[in-house]
């Protein structure tokens, strides 16, 4: 009876032993994980915390936190170095090419000029420089946004004149009737447009605009309780899905893959909505039913 009672306890021993060898092993699986986001710039991890004890559970969860916190610092900080760029450059190469247009403006009113051998190439040089101050001038939208004028505004009335607007998409709206977020409404309007001229381009035939809040487990979910606590809304298409090599670029100024794209239309959108206290990013797991999903944040 003893030695029954002893290899009963050597085996309860051996199986504590085992799982918590176990338990130790997906703890350091989990950090690998972590550590290779954090080496390949993806701030965006959002590990389960099912299976773990409450200490491993909280840590988990903070770990989870300050990953989307620092991934929206670095947004941030992107947004203000572009526009620093974009302001530097477009201010240089605007003094650069205003007297070239000039000068060759009025080399093209002087007579002697006028159906000379010479007319075609100061004609060119003329229609060169004015494509590009109109190109430059473009790009100046980064950086002379108007402040945001925040009111309320019903996202489900909203969302229905912006779908209004593009009548040949069919739309799938689930977002309740009553909910308000504070945002100015001419900038917000700009940023739904953007996305959904984008999906248009991917030859979208169908988007999805939902809200949600997050659960903590790194998924997406549709909610209409709401807690007090951050918001989300998701803007989803079925158009093209986004290689993970240009997942990675989307959101910086210029960057297109797109012959006629002029590569400001997403940066622009994440701009307006930081200047809101919102952010943009490109969720890792589209939607169900849909190839793309872009997530709307506030905290």
């Amino acid at each position: 009876m003893v030695i029954g009672y002893g290899i009963l306890a050597i085996a309860i021993v051996a199986v504590a032993l085992f799982l918590a060898y176990r338990h130790q092993c997906l703890l350091r699986e989990r950090a690998q994980i972590m550590r290779d986001a954090i080496r390949h710039r993806d701030f965006s991890f959002r590990l389960p915390t099912r299976g773990l004890f409450f200490g491993e559970k909280a840590l988990q969860e903070a770990l989870n936190d300050m990953g989307q916190d620092i991934q929206k610092q670095v947004a941030h900080s992107e947004v203000e170095s572009w526009q620093k760029l974009t302001r530097v450059l477009t201010h240089e190469i605007m003094n650069a090419i205003t007297p070239i247009q000039s000068i060759s403006q009025a080399y093209l009113k002087n007579l002697d000029i006028s159906s000379s051998p010479y007319e075609e190439g100061i004609r060119a040089i003329h229609d060169t420089s004015t494509g590009l101050m109109a190109f430059v001038e473009s790009y100046r939208k980064l950086t002379q946004l108007q402040e945001p004028v925040i009111s309320d505004v019903n996202l489900l009335d909203f969302a229905k004149r912006i779908a209004s607007l593009y009548p040949d998409l069919a739309w799938e709206i689930d977002i309740p009737a009553d909910f308000v977020l504070q945002a100015d409404e001419n900038l917000l309007r700009q940023v739904f447009i953007n996305l959904t001229k984008n999906a248009i381009e991917a030859e979208a035939k169908k988007i999805s605009l939902s809200q949600t809040l997050s659960k903590g487990d790194g998924a997406i979910h549709p909610s209409f309780g709401g807690d007090g606590g951050g918001w989300g809304v998701l803007f989803s298409n079925d158009g093209h899905v986004i290689p993970l090599d240009v997942a990675q670029e989307i959101f910086i100024p210029f960057f297109t893959t797109k012959p006629s794209g002029t590569g400001i239309g997403l940066s622009l959108s994440r701009q307006i909505l930081m200047m809101q206290g919102m952010t943009l990013s490109l969720a890792e797991n589209p939607q169900r039913g849909y190839n793309v999903t872009f997530v709307i944040e506030k905290n």
